[in-house]
């Protein structure tokens, strides 16, 4: 019960923060009532856990410090994508590369697949088990994932180091 009542407070939370409307009763109860439907929905169709929390507070100041260093990550490779468009002489090696996650969750491997695929230049076509599949435009984009960096940061989130 108290998973359910602390997914209709996420849920609701988010509504109000997307929404904007704080001060309509009618709307602020249309928004309780629908949040309410969604955890009534998905515990009818045993998507939720009694045994899980939706939210995992050992996560939260380990994101604070991996939020920037991925945007950054981001801003990075955008810049260099940008100029393999630009400039024909850049060399654009297109290739799959397979790496094993140090992750020992699926919680946190699906976060290093898509901070992955979120990177531009990368995209994980795959994760199946401790094996990723990703395809990477260039070689520097390859050997960037292969170093492991964003491995370690990843797998730092899951040991609640920054």
């Amino acid at each position: 019960m108290l998973h359910a009542l602390s997914l209709w407070l996420i849920c609701f939370g988010l509504w109000l923060l997307l929404s904007g409307f704080f001060d309509n009763s009618l709307l602020l109860s249309f928004g309780a009532l629908s949040c309410a439907l969604v955890v009534f929905v998905a515990w009818r169709v045993e998507t939720i856990d009694p045994e899980e929390q939706p939210l995992r507070p050992r996560l939260g100041p380990q994101l604070l410090w991996y939020w920037p260093w991925l945007l950054w990550q981001v801003v990075l490779a955008n810049v260099d994508v940008v100029k393999r468009i630009l400039d024909p002489k850049l060399p654009i090696a297109p290739m799959l590369i397979t790496l094993k996650p140090s992750q020992r969750s699926d919680l946190g491997r699906v976060i290093y697949a898509n901070s992955i695929t979120l990177t531009p230049g990368t995209v994980t076509t795959s994760l199946s088990g401790d094996s990723l599949e990703v395809h990477a435009l260039t070689r520097e984009g390859a050997d960037d994932l292969l170093a492991g960096d964003m491995d370690r940061r990843v797998a730092g989130l899951e040991r609640g180091t920054p």
